[in-house]
């Protein structure tokens, strides 16, 4: 990221309603998850898409079993419709993705699938082609190899991947909108990062932050952010009627702090804890400015910063998240000391929408021209 300034939508909407396309053929990779199965909800309901239905595909164990086909349902029932009736999930396949004239694919995969299946689509053509991808997972967000090491990945490609990753846009449209918008790799944010990422941007794009002091970002998430499969540590009988911190030093979306923010590990610190709740985040962040300001004037901030993000709401009052579960929206809030300089950021976001299915349908809707909060109100 070039810097912290806010990308205006002006400046990658269409120049005519005519050069957006009336919708896209879509196909979602690994549905299995949480985020899949939000992803695969927010799909379905888009109006582009009515009349060109996403794909959906899984790896063997999602997918059909011998004769028995898998359908979507039989993974989320939540999703059922009233007709009845539910897409089948089918396995993977480039040909498949090919034959049908796939324009975006959506990786909802493991970090390890995607990186080679990423890498695997360019040597196959088909980004030269025209395929997108929008990737769920951590395999594409950070450049730095020193930050990207958290996530032990290998390359049997090294020098195509080098090339790949050097492409790739880190997917935050309040951010990069114009590099989204042309981009043939999206790189979903973490969660976490989304919510101190899009909370923190203002003001240090404004140089208000007093970075000798360093700032500290104390987040708390819900169970799901921790994926669907159980640990010893996210079942039931640990985490019900807890609180706890975890990867203190460690957490794999630090990287995309010190990245996008234009940090370094001794400027901030960031703690995650686990809520004994299904979902949601807030993140409490505590920064001590360069001179006193007013509230007036960190509200205006935010305000001018965020007057083209219609997912991010600038709240006269402190987020919660019982405000925002099940939204695709992020809330920031603030409370500055009498002193003007003692400053206290809270941001909201559901983790599974404005931290992962949301904006990788946000990201489609900016790559596609289309208005960018579609299908997510």
């Amino acid at each position: 990221m070039a810097n912290l300034q806010a990308d205006p939508i002006e400046s990658v909407s269409p120049a005519s309603p005519s050069a957006a396309p009336a919708t896209l053929r879509t196909a979602v990779a690994g549905v299995s998850g949480y985020a899949g199965g939000e992803l695969a909800r927010l799909l379905l309901a888009h109006p582009r898409l009515a009349a060109s239905k996403p794909v959906f595909m899984g790896r063997e164990q999602e997918a059909a079993s011998g004769s028995k086909p898998t359908y979507l349902t039989d993974l989320h029932p939540q999703l059922a419709s009233a007709d009845g009736h539910a897409p089948e999930i089918v396995p993977f396949s480039w040909d498949l993705l090919a034959q049908l004239g796939t324009q975006v694919l959506f990786l909802a995969t493991p970090h390890e699938q995607s990186r080679e299946w990423v890498v695997e689509a360019d040597r196959r053509g088909l980004l030269d082609a025209g395929l997108r991808i929008v990737d769920l997972s951590g395999a594409w967000r950070l450049d730095d190899p020193t930050n990207a090491a958290v996530y032990k990945l290998t390359d049997a490609d090294p020098t195509r991947a080098a090339r790949l990753q050097s492409e790739t846009v880190f997917g935050s449209p309040e951010l990069h909108r114009k590099a989204i918008r042309t981009a043939r790799i999206v790189a979903n944010p973490g969660c976490y990062s989304t919510s101190i990422i899009l909370a923190l941007a203002p003001i240090l794009q404004a140089g208000l932050a007093d970075l000798h002091v360093g700032i500290i970002a104390d987040a708390k998430s819900g169970v799901s952010g921790a994926g669907k499969a159980a640990t010893a540590k996210t079942h039931f009988m640990y985490a019900a009627d807890n609180l706890s911190a975890y990867a203190v030093f460690g957490h794999r979306h630090t990287g995309e702090l010190l990245e996008q923010l234009h940090l370094t590990a001794d400027q901030i610190q960031f703690t995650p804890h686990l809520l004994p709740i299904p979902r949601g985040i807030l993140s409490t962040i505590y920064v001590r400015l360069n001179s006193a300001a007013t509230h007036a004037d960190l509200t205006k901030l935010f305000q001018n910063f965020y007057r083209d993000s219609p997912l991010v709401r600038v709240r006269p009052h402190l987020p919660q998240i019982q405000y925002i579960v099940r939204t695709n929206v992020c809330d920031l809030g603030f409370e500055l000391a009498p002193d003007g300089k003692r400053l206290v950021l809270i941001s909201c976001l559901d983790n599974l929408l404005k931290g992962a299915a949301g904006q990788a349908v946000q990201n489609m809707n900016v790559m596609a021209g289309w208005p960018e909060a579609e299908g997510l109100l």
